[in-house]
């Protein structure tokens, strides 16, 4: 587990959020997609910053980040379906025709409920046994309360604000777009509504990108003392490659975005 839980950080947990975070500042300034290793740089730095300071340097900027863009994103979410009111049931008959219909099911249920697992664990850990790290360092009077806010997390994460966000996608049309992919998907279903959103959509998948990281790279070093032991000697070794495959993954975005643009001529 310990192993796999590494691995974790350093991908899901990190290399991945750097690239969205990424991708959605180059749907909004298309001129800085060279800047890649630049902004890597930028954000290793600032994650290296917090998760050098330690636990309660992490707990401080996630208590502080997380509800304030979540509040933000969900807002913004519910004036969407507001303005789209009358589209709700269409909108949730695509989600269970997609989800229900005989080709679905005839064309691999398997594949389906793997493809629905994977993004549901993605979005709110249930069970790959990653969140009870960050809940075994809360200090609570009663454990069964921490207990019940980690009962709350798959909801919140995946039944509001996952359902919100396919909501807002499928109201405006973006999901049946082959051009658009991930968080530009996202983007563009909001700028549909609101014009100027996707600014602040770029700044809130930054700061969710960089919540993620600073909690992932917990669960890692957890991980780490527990097979190279518990010394700060350790962990730093841990917290320094966390933050150089930050630099590192975005790096090689680059050159292979540059590989495939020279290749086209």
């Amino acid at each position: 587990f310990a192993v796999c839980c590494i691995g974790g950080s350093f991908g899901g947990g990190n290399m991945f959020q750097a690239n969205q975070a990424f991708a959605a500042i180059k749907g909004l300034f298309p001129s800085v997609s060279n800047l890649g290793p630049l902004f890597g740089v930028c954000l290793a730095s600032l994650v290296g910053v917090v998760i050098i300071g330690g636990i309660k340097s992490i707990a401080s900027v996630t208590a502080t980040l997380v509800p304030f863009m979540c509040g933000i994103y969900m807002l913004a979410g519910l004036f969407v379906i507001f303005v789209n009111f009358g589209q709700i049931g269409v909108a949730l008959g695509v989600i269970f025709e997609g989800a229900f219909m005989p080709t679905a099911i005839g064309g691999g249920i398997i594949g389906v409920m793997i493809q629905g697992m994977k993004r549901a664990t993605f979005s709110n850990e249930a069970g790959i046994g990653s969140a009870p790290i960050a809940h075994s360092a809360a200090k609570t009077k009663y454990a069964a309360s921490e207990g019940i806010v980690a009962l709350l997390e798959p909801f919140i994460d995946t039944v509001v604000v996952c359902t919100t966000t396919a909501l807002v996608i499928i109201m405006a049309g973006t999901y049946d777009d082959p051009g658009l992919k991930g968080v530009r998907m996202t983007s563009a279903a909001f700028e549909s509504v609101i014009s100027w959103f996707p600014i602040i959509l770029t700044v809130a998948v930054i700061l969710f990108a960089f919540s993620t990281m600073i909690s992932w790279s917990y669960y890692g070093v957890q991980a780490w003392s527990h097979l190279f032991g518990r010394s700060k000697r350790a962990e730093l070794v841990y917290k320094l490659l966390f933050c150089l495959f930050v630099v590192i993954d975005l790096h090689l975005k680059h050159h292979k975005e540059t590989f495939q643009s020279s290749s086209k001529y």
